[in-house]
């Protein structure tokens, strides 16, 4: 009797062991879910993700659902060890019109608290988690490209500043549009426009006059490296450059990513310091050498399998 109830314990731990590894195998490579209402989420090529705004009946105005499910996809590219690259960019007939006023008034207008504190306390943190919707494209080591066409109006120019490069066709305009509305630009605009072009005449002029800035004028200035002839064009080249980038080993595109914003943000010398740190451990890696050797025997970046980060 003992030994059939240790035998029928030790089946029973089999089988629950079994059961344990096959959950833990499936979590382990199940893809990640991106199934939006405000965003569409498609595989634009290998190792590259295509991110559309998609409310294009709304001119893909900002609301709510949107600036949350901003925070969630990236999140989730961030630990796609199958994505290397995002191209970000508008359905329909524009980027973006901005923010929803209509949805998102009551924030601004009715601001939960009892009193004056409170109220500030609350205001404080909504604002907090806006900001969130555009620090994860900052935040996720995977590049990210803007691909605007038509109009990008005011958290549109947010949205853009934050991501590491950006394109336009050649109907693209910009307009910090909060000063029309009573508001200073509080989710990004203020902070990175200026790091972006450089030129705090210009930005101060866009910023206090809240004009339009043309496909032209934005590629003189930097705000855009490149110009397309029109939406379809512009994101071919974005998948293009996109693709390029991805077949680049990803340790050390996202390590270049990481130390290129960390460096906007400290003095060279500290920048410096922090690059030596990293590069301590990751040029251990074998990216490296496979990298090196593909480059005696003259071939492409794209001809390494490089494995996944």
């Amino acid at each position: 009797m003992a030994v059939r109830l240790v035998a029928g314990v030790r089946s029973s731990c089999r089988g629950l062991l079994r059961s344990l590894q096959t959950g833990i195998r499936t979590m382990s490579v199940a893809p990640p879910s991106y199934d939006f209402e405000t965003l569409r989420v498609s595989q634009a090529a290998d190792s590259v993700l295509h991110v559309e705004l998609n409310r294009p009946e709304k001119r893909n105005a900002m609301n709510k659902t949107l600036w949350r499910e901003m925070v969630e996809c990236f999140n989730r590219i961030a630990q796609d060890s199958d994505q290397r690259v995002v191209v970000v960019s508008g359905a329909g007939t524009m980027f973006t019109a901005g923010i929803d006023l209509l949805d998102m008034a009551g924030d601004a207008l009715q601001p939960r608290g009892d009193d004056t504190a409170r109220k500030a306390w609350h205001m404080r943190n909504t604002i907090l988690q806006y900001q969130e919707s555009f620090n994860v494209i900052e935040k996720c080591p995977k590049p990210v490209i803007a691909a605007v066409h038509g109009a990008c109006i005011g958290g549109g120019v947010d949205l853009i500043t934050a991501c590491d490069m950006r394109i336009c066709s050649r109907d693209a305009w910009f307009q910090v549009k909060a000063m029309d509305i009573g508001m200073a630009a509080d989710v990004g605009t203020l902070q990175r426009f200026p790091k972006v072009i450089g030129n705090a005449s210009l930005v101060n002029e866009l910023i206090y006059t809240a004009r339009k800035m043309m496909a032209d004028e934005a590629l003189s200035c930097g705000l855009m490296s490149r110009t397309f002839e029109d939406k379809e064009a512009m994101l071919d080249g974005a998948f293009e450059m996109a693709s390029e980038i991805a077949s680049k080993s990803p340790v050390a595109v996202q390590g270049a990513k990481l130390n290129l914003i960390y460096s906007r943000d400290h003095s060279v010398k500290d920048g410096l310091n922090y690059i030596a740190t990293w590069n301590m451990s990751m040029l251990q890696a074998d990216d490296l050498i496979k990298s090196a050797q593909a480059a005696m025997e003259k071939k492409s970046p794209k001809d390494v399998p490089y494995s996944k980060l």
